[in-house]
């Protein structure tokens, strides 16, 4: 006997369900790349686990961005 739409017994989640899985969302850049400086042009080498925009520009003190 075939039931009627959303008679079911599961809750509707399949492999496409939206879910973030582990890539860590758009947020997650991976270990390589630079630190740069919008203002001053700046760069330095990202270091796991020290986001970008948590740091200041040891010249000019504005805040860093990720390359």
């Amino acid at each position: 006997m075939v039931q009627p739409r959303g008679r079911g017994i599961g809750l509707g989640r399949g492999r496409n369900s939206g879910g973030r899985g582990l890539s860590g969302g758009k947020f997650a850049a991976g270990p390589n790349g630079n630190c740069v400086c919008p203002k001053c042009g700046y760069k330095e080498t990202h270091q796991l686990g020290q986001p970008c925009y948590k740091k200041k520009c040891p010249k000019c003190k504005s805040p860093m961005t990720r390359e």
